[in-house]
């Protein structure tokens, strides 16, 4: 059976900050996203591969797209969310931290530019940051702010 490509798995790491919540955002890389900034910041997340647990799958993307292995502790189901893409997105809530600046992403190759011929590497996530739940609204993919709003609810019940 064939990894199915409409079902991706991700993290959403966060931490709280004297007074605030903050949560952790990848800039994509690559051409097609390097002069978008407002809405194009997204949770680390990726396919669940064949045989492959989506809590399993969401450690092995945040590794792949980081370069860091997802901090210890309790991964928190915050459900399944359909994108604009018909992907479907199963979230984690983790609490942890880490430095953006010790992120060593994983990279891709492609034909760029494209119709050229020659191929092109490049890094998973061109960076990484720390956003408060407002700012991150304003960063992340349309299709993930229903993840912000669970993981605000589940934090609010906790």
């Amino acid at each position: 059976m064939p990894t199915n490509r409409f079902h991706s798995a991700g993290i959403i790491l966060h931490r709280q900050i004297t007074t605030h919540l903050e949560v952790l955002l990848l800039h994509p890389g690559g051409p097609f996203w390097a002069k978008k900034d407002a809405g194009a910041w997204s949770i680390p997340k990726g396919l669940v591969e064949e045989g492959e647990t989506p809590p399993a799958a969401a450690r092995r993307e945040f590794a792949e797209e980081l370069g860091l292995p997802p901090p210890e502790g309790e991964m928190v189901p915050l459900g399944e969310f359909r994108l604009p893409s018909r992907k479907i997105v199963t979230a984690f809530a983790l609490r942890g931290d880490l430095d953006p600046a010790d992120t060593r992403p994983g990279t891709f190759t492609m034909e760029w530019p494209p119709k050229s011929g020659k191929m092109a590497t490049f890094p998973e996530a061109d960076r990484c940051a720390w956003f408060t739940l407002d700012a991150a609204a304003e960063k992340i993919t349309r299709g993930q702010l229903p993840i912000l709003a669970a993981l605000r609810a589940h934090l609010a019940g906790a």
